[in-house]
């Protein structure tokens, strides 16, 4: 064999082993894995590990519908979710931090955010919950009955403002999810009356208004259950991509419809903004 047709028999291999291994996801399917818009990242560990989205989202929910449950008092349920306590430390808690980081490690800075701040609300609220933290017996006026601090209108009103940073933290996420997907949005959306909701019912309860604290609380126990019921969804639409199963579900992909800012520069003609 000449040199010539040896040099072109190994380029055409090479070229064929190339795009043998190259495989380019879909935005649609990229966001519903992912859910954030595809970005240029640094490095292939997206084919070399697997996507911890689906963990994340999976402790997220585990979490959230027995809170939401017993927030709404479903079956004689109550106290708050204490009886959950362990699901807050390790589904939300735990599921949603490793998540986080292996979103950190993979570059998608959007989900990582979401499941590290979210993972760490539903750690912080089971360690209120538990006795040994003193969340609540410091607010208690009997030293001998620390669970009576959780009656205590100082206490109530205290937490309540840490919801309330949640639901600001969360409208700014249910902006930067109109990139991503309608129902991911939606749910984003909703978390915002959710935790203002149980924010305001401990206020109620703190000034002694006991009717319309609950109320509210099972406003937000709704509110709360309907994200569930939306997760849930959203779960199985990306475990049945993660499987390439036959039927999709839809979510109703918005990265292409609602242009980036890198997008409009370029159709102006400006390049990608710094």
């Amino acid at each position: 064999m000449m040199a010539g047709e040896k040099d072109i028999q190994t380029d055409g291999l090479a070229r064929l082993e190339t795009a043998q291994s190259v495989v380019t996801i879909p935005p649609d399917i990229f966001e519903k894995l992912y859910l954030q818009p595809q970005m240029a990242v640094k490095g292939d560990l997206r084919k070399t590990f697997a996507n911890p989205t689906p963990v994340a989202v999976a402790g997220f929910l585990l979490a959230l519908t027995p809170l939401s449950t017993n927030l709404l008092g479903w079956r004689g349920s109550g106290g708050f979710g204490a009886a959950s306590v362990g699901s807050y430390f390790f589904c939300g808690g735990m599921l949603m931090t490793l998540g986080g980081v292996g979103e950190y490690f993979l570059g998608n800075t959007f989900p990582m955010v979401v499941f590290l701040t979210l993972g760490t609300f539903f750690l912080t609220f089971a360690a209120t919950l538990v006795p040994d933290y003193g969340a609540y017996a410091a607010y208690a006026t009997d030293p001998t009955k620390p669970a009576s601090g959780l009656q205590s209108p100082a206490f109530l009103s205290s937490f309540a403002f840490f919801l309330i940073g949640f639901a600001i933290l969360c409208f700014i996420f249910c902006i930067a999810a109109a990139r991503t997907n309608a129902l991911y949005m939606v749910l984003m959306i909703l978390l915002v009356p959710t935790f203002s909701c149980v924010a305001a019912s401990f206020w109620q309860y703190a000034e002694g208004n006991m009717a319309a604290g609950l109320k509210l609380q099972h406003a937000g126990g709704g509110l709360g259950f309907a994200i569930s019921l939306g997760g849930w969804y959203l779960f199985a639409a990306m475990i049945f991509a993660s499987v390439d199963f036959p039927v999709q579900l839809p979510l109703f992909d918005l990265s292409t419809i609602v242009p980036g800012a890198s997008d409009l520069g370029r159709r102006r003609g400006k390049g990608s903004p710094v």
